[in-house]
């Protein structure tokens, strides 16, 4: 399996007592909302591979996860900060108008006036709205080499064009 066709779910953290338990370190929105996405895929000595989770429970402000055919700590030492992926058919299917990040990375950003301002390398979840990260292309005429634009439909954001790759923004060059 190629990793570029999987999405980053997670990562385990480190190993949690001593019969095989791992923390792990949730980036869905809801963090238990990781175990409804199966099945889990690992990369160990450059092979992605799926895991079974045979348990899982919240532990303080945390979760906690035990690998099927895992029991003791030194195997669990082995998934220590392995990221844990799933395939893309393992996630919902969007209505429109929403996105994954993963959908919007690489995406390049112009404005209504077609001025380019460069392509979304990263995404940021600031509490009230996403914010995209759009690093120039080139030496930008305006001395800007990376962007911080709110994703805010309707107002910054006009379009997103997947099979352009492409988003439309109501942007000014110089900010």
């Amino acid at each position: 399996m190629n990793g570029k066709d999987l999405v980053v779910l997670g990562k385990f953290g480190a190993v949690y007592g001593i019969n095989g338990w791992l923390k792990v370190n949730s980036y869905t929105e809801i963090p238990e909302g990781i175990f409804d996405y199966t099945p889990w895929q690992i990369q160990q000595q450059g092979n992605w591979r799926p895991v079974q989770i045979s348990s899982w429970k919240r532990h303080s402000n945390g979760l906690i996860a035990k690998i099927d055919g895992v029991n003791d700590r030194d195997q669990a030492q082995l998934f220590v900060n392995i990221d844990i992926a799933v395939t893309p058919a393992a996630l919902p299917k969007l209505e429109d108008g929403d996105y994954y990040w993963k959908d919007l990375m690489g995406m390049t950003v112009v404005t209504e006036a077609g001025y380019d301002l460069g392509e979304v390398v990263d995404m940021m979840e600031t509490g009230s709205n996403d914010v995209i990260v759009v690093k120039a292309n080139r030496n930008d005429a305006f001395g800007q080499k990376e962007r911080l634009l709110p994703f805010l439909t309707d107002s910054v954001i006009k379009a997103v064009d997947k099979t352009q790759g492409r988003i439309i923004v109501d942007w000014d060059p110089e900010f």
